[in-house]
């Protein structure tokens, strides 16, 4: 694991270094397989970056976009990570309906649902049995309790790693919980398999789980970020507010 980790002035700074990083990855995955693939993350920090995405001139028809977690409402819902990205980016640019793979949330249960999207995500990078898909970029945040994706403190979604069903598989794509809502989540195994790995990190408040995050020593099930050691690139960028306390590491 290559572990990169850079403190930004400001919003804006943080929102040009992770765009300038995303454009850095797209050519070379298109030179190599032909498409370049990558998983969203929500909230309010990645926004902005979303809106300077849409304002690129990409070959729109060779990238794929995921989400790495979804809350389970309908995509019209004001909480929607899918419509938050929609808004802010996929809707503005001429990318094909086809390469868009949200997260599906109108089965009644979530769990028949994680099963769904871990099948389309086996079907379209083609792989079966133990292997895993490996996304070029994964976009990820922490909330200020440690979780990543929706991969919240102590909850069954932490354990999928020390698992695998009687084929041999480990899952892909699990029910997350936070405070008895449902939400859907890659696991940490795929999310580890990412060829680049981005948390984007804004805020003071953010500062205390970051510190728990850095550690040398620490509890992953306390602080879900810790379970991410993805196998290729790991990137940490942090608007001042949230990494000014942060020793060089």
């Amino acid at each position: 694991m290559q572990k990169n980790v850079e403190v930004l002035p400001d919003g804006k700074a943080l929102t040009d270094r992770s765009l300038a990083l995303i454009l850095e990855k797209i050519p070379g995955a298109i030179q190599q397989r032909g498409q370049f693939t990558i998983a969203l993350s929500g909230g309010n920090t990645p926004k902005p970056l979303y809106e300077a995405i849409a304002a690129q001139e990409l070959p729109w028809e060779q990238i794929h976009v995921f989400w790495g977690d979804e809350r389970y409402v309908p995509p019209q819902h004001p909480d929607s990570n899918q419509k938050m990205a929609r808004e802010a980016w996929l809707d503005r640019v001429n990318i094909p309906a086809a390469n868009i793979h949200p997260m599906p949330t109108a089965p009644a249960d979530p769990a028949t649902a994680a099963k769904i999207h871990e099948t389309e995500l086996r079907e379209f990078f083609n792989v079966s049995g133990e292997e895993f898909p490996v996304l070029d970029v994964i976009l990820l945040g922490i909330g200020d309790d440690g979780h990543t994706a929706s991969l919240f403190p102590h909850t069954d979604a932490l354990q999928v790693g020390a698992s695998k069903t009687s084929a041999g598989e480990v899952p892909l794509v699990v029910v997350g919980n936070k405070d008895g809502q449902p939400r859907l989540t890659f696991t940490a195994p795929l999310i580890n398999h990412a060829r680049c790995v981005i948390f984007i990190v804004a805020g003071a408040n953010k500062q205390p789980a970051l510190a728990q995050i850095f550690a040398a020593n620490g509890d992953p099930l306390t602080y879900p970020a810790r379970l991410i050691q993805p196998e290729g690139e790991l990137w940490w960028l942090l608007d001042r507010s949230a990494g000014e306390n942060l020793i060089s590491h």
